[in-house]
């Protein structure tokens, strides 16, 4: 069974950065697309990055320009490189992927202070 674990997230001041990592296990051979998405309280969950199989990324308007979606295929690991922070980006940080079923991390929390 593929699970997948969110790390990275903390508090940090606005205009400062951090990269959260979304590392999976179990029994795959490739990383599958992935996507990255953040709720913030009150919120719905919002898509805010995604990379395909073969690279292509894609990001939400809000986040364009600051943040990168890359994955290292080796480590089975995709990462968010989150820079020039936000107060408004403060959610819980969550990655999920197709595998033989939809599959979600447990989230990792990122606070932005002003």
């Amino acid at each position: 069974q593929v699970q997948l674990v969110e790390s990275g997230g903390g508090l940090v001041q606005a205009g400062e950065s951090l990269r959260l990592s979304c590392a999976a296990s179990g029994r795959i051979f490739r990383i599958a697309a992935t996507d990255w998405y953040r709720q913030a309280p009150g919120k719905q969950r919002e898509l805010v990055a995604s990379i395909t199989r073969g690279g292509s990324t894609d990001y939400a308007d809000a986040v364009k320009g600051r943040f990168t979606i890359s994955k290292d295929n080796a480590k089975k690991t995709v990462y968010l490189q989150m820079n020039s922070l936000k107060p408004e980006d403060t959610a819980v940080y969550l990655c999920t992927a197709l595998y033989e079923q939809r599959v979600w991390g447990q989230g990792t929390r990122v606070t932005v202070s002003s």
